[in-house]
């Protein structure tokens, strides 16, 4: 998460750095208005800077993805980027819009202009011209940028209502390019803010292209059919089979891919639940019921349809140089352990047993008899020592209670799969009794939006 930080508040420092150097008067001579035009431009560059931040990330570009520690951690990167356009957006709107509205109730007096200086450069005369359509279609591109961040923050929002409107913000961003090529300052363009800045807004305008071509992860996607589904009442879980024989590169357990099986839903996350046999060329994943899509899954899915995957994704993969690992998953977050623990039994795969001692607990609300019988015996052929704790019966699991199971828990690294506010509190927990967490406590953050 520090790595996150750094890159969006360096994104931030950066842009304000370089605009400092291009600015020969960043705050002008002391009256309000001059300096009213400079913070304009401040944050409208903040504010471009961001949104075409998230923009690229949201292609899923496979470069950044090994050092930003996994697709979820670029999605969550994505969303703070997002964020922060908003935030910046709506400071640029306030600058832009506020001295006018004081001016109207003569709380300030608008000074007094003079003619305009002639241009004499061509290409500054031409963006000039485009002053006044680039401010109007810029106010409303803004108000749907708004509005359409805003709607993709709220998670009450359907996630099928959610991918239909979502892609509309490639539109209002497109839009909003033209806003700031047309009202940037000229002389911006001269230094290295405004190389950086063209360089964002080229490759922003690229994945919007992209976006709204539908063409995200194209090159990752195979086609694959489901050959059979399971359902699990007792933990209202649908285990789903799918044969991928042509295309699909292989899988780590613990990562994670993208599957369509409604075009009109759009492409949905899952971790993938077994190990990867080029001989049998199968995925498996397990979905829980927790939302509108996932809930109807087993009405609609069926044996023999055919379904789009996309990946793989993450970096989830049990790397690490430690004698021993602390697996911890979370109700259906026990998922890339199973698929761990699967890799692990294939016995005649070279380089898929587990090297490490592993203590893997599951802690769950929901009880299935015979889930809880397969991940025994998942555990049992992958040699891992398993502790199943079941909330009504055994409480919950807190920092305290691993420690106690696992007395080696100061030489291990902690893999935790499961609902985020957990993840944090255990990771507090164990910060607080000097566990290096930054170093040796991987979480995966499991939300795309």
């Amino acid at each position: 998460m520090q790595k996150l930080k750094r890159v969006l508040f360096g994104t931030l420092v950066v842009l304000a750095l370089l605009w400092l150097v291009a600015e020969p008067q960043p705050f002008g001579s002391g009256s309000f208005f001059p300096l009213r035009e400079k913070m304009v431009q401040l944050s409208g560059v903040l504010a471009i800077g961001c949104m075409s931040m998230a923009m690229i990330l949201a292609l899923r570009p496979r470069w950044p993805e090994a050092w930003l520690g996994g697709l979820d951690k670029m999605y969550r990167l994505h969303k703070w980027f997002g964020i922060a356009a908003l935030v910046t957006a709506i400071i640029h709107w306030l600058w832009a819009n506020g001295p006018k509205w004081a001016v109207g109730w003569g709380l300030l007096t608008r000074p007094q202009r003079g003619p305009r200086p002639v241009i004499d450069n061509p290409i500054e005369a031409f963006f000039g011209g485009l002053r006044e359509p680039a401010e109007g279609l810029g106010e409303w591109a803004f108000y749907g940028a708004v509005v359409l961040i805003a709607l993709a923050l709220i998670q009450m929002f359907l996630y099928r209502l959610f991918y239909k409107t979502h892609r509309l913000l490639a539109v209002a961003y497109l839009v909003l390019v033209f806003h700031a090529v047309a009202l940037i300052k000229f002389s911006y363009w001269m230094s290295p803010l405004g190389w950086i800045v063209g360089a964002l807004l080229a490759f922003g305008t690229w994945a919007a292209a992209v976006t709204l071509l539908r063409r995200i992860g194209a090159g990752r996607q195979v086609q694959g059919r489901i050959t059979s589904l399971k359902y699990y009442p007792g933990v209202r879980a649908i285990e789903t089979e799918i044969e991928v024989p042509h295309g699909w590169p292989g899988h780590r357990p613990g990562q994670f891919a993208f599957a369509t099986s409604d075009v009109s839903e759009g492409a949905h996350p899952y971790t993938i639940a077994s190990g990867w046999n080029a001989a049998d060329p199968r995925i498996i994943f397990i979905t829980k019921e927790l939302g509108d899509h996932t809930s109807r899954l087993r009405e609609k899915l069926r044996v023999g349809q055919e379904v789009k995957v996309e990946g793989p994704y993450g970096c989830f993969t049990f790397d690490d140089d430690c004698s021993h690992q602390i697996w911890i998953g979370g109700g259906i977050g026990i998922t890339p352990f199973v698929a761990r623990m699967k890799q692990a039994a294939m016995k005649d795969v070279p380089g898929c047993s587990v090297a490490q001692t592993v203590d893997l607990f599951h802690t769950t609300a929901d009880v299935d008899e015979e889930a809880l019988g397969k991940l025994a015996a998942d555990a049992r052929s992958a040699d891992v020592r398993l502790h199943v704790l079941i909330d009504a019966r055994d409480g919950r699991l807190t920092g305290e209670r691993i420690r106690e199971a696992v007395p080696q828990w100061r030489e291990a690294s902690i893999w935790f799969c499961g609902p985020a506010a957990f993840g944090e509190a255990l990771r507090r927990d164990f910060s607080a009794h000097g566990f290096p967490v930054e170093q040796r406590f991987h979480q995966e953050l499991f939300a795309m939006r």
